[in-house]
């Protein structure tokens, strides 16, 4: 079987070859002693902190305003919050699209920065405008017949929070990805440095967090919800003057048309030649083979993997006679024969899916911690002196305050300890990395569902208020676990990817965190449904109620410490096929500027 790997013309050479290339500002190529790097790096972490500030401080306590202010229902209010944030996740897939195919990093960063903050300005103007809200009610009485925002006030509350969004949502990936792009990947310790960074961009993420939940929480709390947004779009103000300012110092990978075109080639050209011989291992041994040469026209790196092995028509030339559909003399059509890189490419996309799958579960339990646990503390004794009250949604602070001293230590502690133990440069590999989190996670459910039933029951034994500390346990696991899989999986997803694609394939880890998000919204209400039907727990179900001692949340945060447990010995079964399905063949490709691209820890569990 004839094997080809295809040559496009000069100018297509030429055309790949520049898109591989890093410019500055002014689309000149860039020059490493003047661009790039930790002095880069430093304004992109400046926006990191201070969009995440902005964005924390009216995710977190966002229940708090939708249920105290906009009245309603408890259940359906933690449904709007993590409607809403799943959607913010979710559009960072237009947001890596858009960067990738159009735009660049940089642009698609300013774009919507300015986006999300004319969301948090008309959040703030509506919070404080008493026309546009509906008259004040307390909706915890027990008689109580408080409206429900609705029309215009509801139509306003959702343009702005749909707003805050979609900037969100389409700046986060590019957040990262641009970041990590200010590093050049490969050579002796890139790898090591591209990990730095990672944990550095966490640590900013914690910084930001950590001053939402404390000061910004505060001063909701204290000052009103419209001192709060407005606040938080004074910080989103300040996050896109960071950005503006490294201007001068970046390394900006130019945009290279549609990253769709190139996956739907290979599916196409896969599903063209369906009746041709699938290539033997000889074979497939010969494409890598030949894909040196390719790295040559347009520089790449490509390993074989050994997976969905159909997807290898798409690069083996035609044969003559039935079946072949064109002439092995003849020059075949891009949408009949794509190179090696390409097919390879689209094989990683498929097997990062289940990985990716694993995670949901995940972030299904930071929904909860940002919504019903909140609740939660708001039925606990919230005081810590006569006169000072904790905001309940900034026990979520707690964690990040851990984190602030604990990732430096990872960085400067375990990863060094763990590299001479293993070898590989960033102490474990990402899929160790994840594996770790995702087995921590279920922990904090457990705390938190032991917690709940003490809450009930000192309730229910004279009015009894826990101190709301005692819900303390389930965020500082929570907090621990997250370090290790949010961080795990951004490394992992940007390693898989391809010149061109890293702010896509990035922003799939925060399309974990929507799903992760809606799966919550649909286990609220199926939950609801079905105890509801079997007569446990309240009138309507372990969740239906406003009043938490009423409602069963205790069970249903065992059932998510269930779920998650079993997720997690999913995730060892497919942890272990990824590896095994790059553990064959790989050719070591020559990135732009001669790097050369160091694939160690990404194909191992």
């Amino acid at each position: 079987m004839d094997i080809e790997s295809r040559k496009g013309s000069k100018g297509d050479s030429m055309a790949a070859a520049a898109s591989e290339v890093s410019v500055d500002w002014r689309g000149r190529p860039c020059d490493h002693r003047k661009h790039g790097g930790m002095k880069a790096a430093v304004f992109v972490l400046g926006i990191q902190a201070f969009e995440m500030m902005a964005i924390a401080a009216v995710g977190n306590n966002l229940i708090t305003y939708v249920f105290g202010e906009m009245h309603f229902p408890l259940s359906q209010a933690a449904n709007i919050v993590t409607n809403f944030i799943g959607t913010v996740f979710l559009l960072s897939l237009l947001g890596g699209f858009l960067s990738d195919s159009y735009l660049g990093s940089f642009w698609t960063m300013l774009i919507f920065g300015f986006v999300e903050l004319s969301g948090f300005i008309l959040l703030a103007v509506q919070a404080h405008l008493p026309q546009l809200r509906p008259p004040p009610c307390d909706m915890m009485a027990a008689a109580a017949a408080c409206e429900e925002a609705g029309g215009v006030k509801a139509g306003i509350f959702f343009a702005a929070l749909y707003l805050v969004a979609v900037g969100s949502g389409c700046l986060k990936p590019n957040i990262i990805a641009h970041g990590a792009d200010q590093f050049r990947r490969g050579g002796d310790g890139d790898a090591r440095r591209l990990s730095t960074y990672f944990n550095a961009a966490y640590f900013s993420f914690c910084v930001g967090e950590l001053v939402a939940l404390t000061v910004l929480v505060w001063v909701q709390t204290r000052s009103g919800m419209d001192v709060g947004f407005g606040v938080s779009a004074a910080a989103m103000a300040v996050g896109l003057v960071s950005l503006v300012a490294g201007v001068a110092f970046y390394r900006n990978k130019p945009p290279q048309g549609s990253i769709f075109t190139p996956i739907a080639k290979v599916f196409v050209a896969a599903v063209t030649k369906r009746k041709q011989v699938c290539p033997s291992t000889a074979t497939v041994q010969a494409i890598a083979s030949v894909s040196a040469h390719e790295m040559s026209v347009n520089p790449t790196n490509i390993r074989h993997i050994n997976k969905f092995r159909f997807l290898d028509k798409a690069c083996v030339k035609a044969q003559d006679g039935p079946g072949g559909g064109a002439s092995s003399a003849g020059k075949e059509s891009p949408w009949r024969l794509c190179t090696p890189a390409e097919v390879e490419q689209v094989k990683v996309l498929l097997c990062v899916v289940p990985i990716f799958a694993c995670t949901i579960v995940f972030n299904t339990i930071l929904a909860q911690l940002q919504t019903f646990s909140v609740q939660q503390g708001s039925a606990m004794d919230t005081r810590l002196a006569a006169s000072f009250h904790i905001p309940p949604a900034s026990l979520q602070a707690i964690p990040y305050l851990m984190l602030v001293a604990l990732v430096p230590a990872y960085e400067a502690a375990f990863v060094p300890a763990m590299r001479r133990l293993t070898g590989v440069a960033t102490g474990i590999t990402p899929l160790q990395r994840i594996g770790v989190g995702l087995f921590a996670v279920t922990f904090s459910m457990v705390a938190a569902a032991l917690v709940e039933a003490r809450r009930r029951h000192a309730a229910a034994d004279g009015g009894r208020l826990l101190s709301i500390f005692w819900i303390a346990p389930q965020f500082l696991v929570f907090g621990l676990s997250e370090m290790f899989t949010a961080v795990g999986l951004i490394e992992f997803f940007y390693k898989q990817s391809l010149a061109g694609m890293q702010a896509f394939l990035t922003s799939m880890t925060y399309c974990s965190y929507s799903f992760g998000f809606y799966l919550s919204s649909v286990l609220v209400s199926l939950v609801n449904r079905v105890t509801s039907t079997a007569g446990a727990g309240g009138d309507g179900g372990w969740l239906a109620n406003n009043d938490l001692n009423r409602d069963r949340l205790d069970l249903f945060y065992w059932l998510l410490a269930g779920l998650s447990i079993l997720n997690f010995f999913n995730y060892l079964f497919w942890a272990r096929w990824y590896s095994k399905s790059v553990e064959t063949v790989q050719v070591a490709g020559v990135r732009s500027g001669g790097e050369q691209d160091d694939q160690k820890d990404t194909s191992e569990c």
